[in-house]
């Protein structure tokens, strides 16, 4: 089946995208959440008087992100967990962690677009992508540290 895209769906393409799936995709999936919805030659021609209003705010969008890119650059993030005497953690550090850090530090990103390939689980500087738009990808600094003696010792 022909759709066409809606929104910005990293697995597929972008907003205003024709592109050709599976029926069963399509109709329980993708039409019925609204990101999708059939290419018949009306939709077509709609989507083509469309298509202007949808370049210019694809170029807004990735000018923001290039922004954000830039400012995420200069981003460190500082991380504690307890670990062994080798350097290894008792826990993990996941994506999840790290989206919770940034918004400590007013940024606010979807931890699905923090590309971390597993969990990181040793002590140590990461550099960690961040797929901010589909062409774009920023890198923060991690950085993963020991809790200190003291602060361990005073949880009940």
């Amino acid at each position: 089946m022909e759709i066409i895209l809606l929104q910005d769906l990293d697995e597929l393409g972008l907003e205003g995208d024709i592109l050709r799936v599976a029926d069963g995709y399509a109709r329980n999936y993708l039409i019925p959440r609204g990101m999708a919805f059939e290419a018949t030659p009306q939709n077509v021609k709609s989507i083509e008087q469309r298509r202007k209003k949808i370049e210019i705010r694809k170029l807004k969008a990735k000018e923001q992100a290039e922004q954000l890119k830039e400012k995420m650059s200069e981003i460190l993030v500082q991380l504690t967990q307890k670990a062994g005497e080798e350097g290894k953690l008792y826990g993990s550090v996941t994506s999840m962690d790290i989206a919770a850090e940034l918004e400590n530090q007013g940024i606010v990103v979807d931890r699905r677009k923090i590309m971390l390939d597993k969990p990181i689980k040793v002590l140590g500087d990461f550099e960690v992508p961040v797929r901010i738009y589909p062409e774009v990808t920023a890198f923060i600094k991690v950085v993963v540290s020991p809790v200190k003696e003291s602060e361990g010792e005073n949880r009940p």
